[in-house]
């Protein structure tokens, strides 16, 4: 087994992704069958065969995690305050530098030692800001950590809450953080640019600097038994005030080259990839980019490779995908 593959093998692992273990199950069987160890590689598929079918058979009707009671809606004319999203459309496989990796796993430590943290009069981080330029995976790091800590995730509409009414945006807001009280949930803040910009500079004298109010003494108040993270685009004009309620504040940066090498070969792990593939070279060409920029020229080249009837990814599906992209860009 490679080294590459080994690394696949604890991400899958220690993230519980049970379709990417699959594959790399494949990919091992697949591997002792080339070397001729037919009786080893079919011991291992009938593992894996008779595996699945118990844990597809234990999994009937057993939901992952408890149903949660009504969502929060406005009081006016009941519009939904959040969107739930499911567990099984959580994304949460990442490439981070090792710095930005440690501080997510530590809250995600932290939040699974609360307990023990509680005999000692302390609490986990539970408020996170996550802040950096578009496509640097805020809400991804979001979804991971609802992902790991097993929580069910919320995100704000706040096309709902946000209304004309003098004063509703923060009842609104704070109808929201009452519900997150009573239930365990990740509440994603998404985007939240409006409420995250100085005082200083937003001088609307509206509903916004109601709600950002009402968002600093709710963060002040915050003890609910879950998570509140908040992600926004900005940085030079972020409000200090809104920094000091946060525990911990998270800047995810531009990938670096060595990231976009290892996110194109982790977003195309599910198809043959050319072995001529001059990844660094890649990797040079497409510094600047975003991380949900790269995923996509990976996701691309590969759509490129099937619609041509071909089941290994070449340079020239990449080439083609990177000129796409860098059109747009």
């Amino acid at each position: 087994m490679n080294a590459e593959l080994y690394k696949r093998l604890f991400r899958a692992i220690f993230s519980e992704d049970l379709d990417s273990l699959k594959k790399i199950a494949d990919i091992i069987i697949e591997d002792e069958r080339k070397k001729k160890h037919n009786k080893l590689a079919n011991s291992l598929e009938k593992i894996a065969k008779q595996t699945s079918e118990i844990k597809n058979n234990n999994r009937v009707g057993k939901p992952f995690i408890h149903e949660l009671s009504s969502l929060p809606v406005t009081r006016r004319d009941n519009m939904p305050l959040v969107s739930y999203i499911a567990r099984q459309q959580l994304k949460h496989h990442m490439i981070l530098p090792d710095i930005l990796e440690q501080r997510l796993v530590r809250i995600e430590r932290e939040f699974a030692a609360r307990e023990r943290l509680a005999k000692y009069s302390l609490s986990p981080r539970k408020k996170i800001l996550l802040y950096g330029p578009p496509g640097c995976g805020k809400t991804l790091s979001a979804e991971r950590l609802a992902w790991n800590i097993g929580l069910p995730l919320l995100k704000v509409r706040f096309d709902s809450l946000i209304s004309s009414y003098f004063g509703e945006s923060a009842s609104n807001l704070r109808t929201v953080f009452d519900y997150c009280r009573r239930e365990p949930v990740v509440l994603l803040l998404d985007e939240c640019d409006f409420i995250a910009k100085s005082r200083i500079i937003n001088q609307d004298v509206g509903e916004v600097p109601r709600i950002v109010n009402m968002l600093l003494m709710l963060l002040d108040e915050y003890d609910a038994p879950g998570l509140v993270i908040a992600t926004t685009n900005l940085k030079v004009t972020l409000d200090k005030a809104l920094f000091r309620r946060f525990d911990d504040i998270i800047e995810l940066t531009l990938p670096t080259e060595y990231e976009i090498r290892e996110l194109l070969k982790t977003t195309l792990s599910a198809i043959n990839t050319d072995p001529d593939i001059e990844w660094g070279e890649l990797a040079k060409r497409l510094e600047g980019h975003s991380h949900a920029s790269v995923v996509a020229i990976a996701e691309n080249s590969a759509r490129n490779c099937v619609l041509e009837g071909l089941t290994t990814v070449k340079s020239m599906h990449l080439e083609k995908a990177v000129n796409e992209a860098t059109m747009k860009y």
